[in-house]
């Protein structure tokens, strides 16, 4: 018997197409994905981990950025079933919407919202000199998810639309590769064209 995540959708024909972030995202067919922390404990190992599970683990402190909560996540408790749900409910809405595995959707949606620039800022004597550096493969992806996550939070925050239909608009939006709807495709595009006035 094949594995198939939530027990729905088969990841065997999903391909990542940029090379960059091919051992950076995980597709391991997994029923649950939820490896309680078995990849934690080491530095790289989470690109181990399945990039559902990544999603999800995210999706827990959505508000979170840096060393803080930049919108509250008071209302996101960190509870499992809680995030499974959104998730789950999320990638059926995508399916019924695109007709595609919602799977493949979010892989495509993760890799154009992957920036490959961005700025580093470091002290040359008593200046400090803005550059241009290559962002790693596993900080793209972190990247990718995070803003996407944020960006639907901020759009469901005490608003009309709930958490699930705000994810699915952004993640169909990047799938795009539409600035104009997504916040991540908008988001990389000014961190790439800020690096290229550093170059």
């Amino acid at each position: 018997m094949e594995m198939k995540i939530f027990n729905k959708w088969d990841v065997s024909n999903v391909v990542v197409n940029d090379l960059g972030l091919r051992n950076y995202i995980s597709l391991q067919p997994t029923i649950v994905p939820k490896s309680s922390g078995r990849y934690a404990r080491h530095q790289f190992h989470k690109s181990k981990m399945n990039i559902v599970e990544r999603f999800m683990t995210r999706l827990m402190v959505p508000g979170h950025r840096g060393k803080k909560h930049v919108i509250s996540s008071g209302s996101v408790v960190g509870k499992y079933q809680t995030v499974y749900k959104i998730a789950r409910r999320t990638f059926e809405r995508i399916e019924e919407m695109t007709k595609k595995n919602p799977i493949e959707v979010l892989v495509r949606a993760i890799e154009n919202s992957a920036l490959r620039e961005e700025i580093a800022a470091y002290q040359v004597g008593g200046i400090i000199v803005r550059r241009a550096v290559i962002t790693s493969p596993q900080r793209r992806v972190d990247l990718a998810l995070r803003i996407i996550v944020q960006s639907s939070y901020r759009k469901s925050f005490g608003k009309k639309d709930d958490m699930v239909t705000a994810l699915v608009n952004e993640i169909i939006a990047a799938y795009n590769n539409d600035a104009s709807k997504s916040e991540a495709i908008k988001d990389r595009q000014r961190s790439e064209r800020e690096a290229e006035g550093a170059r």
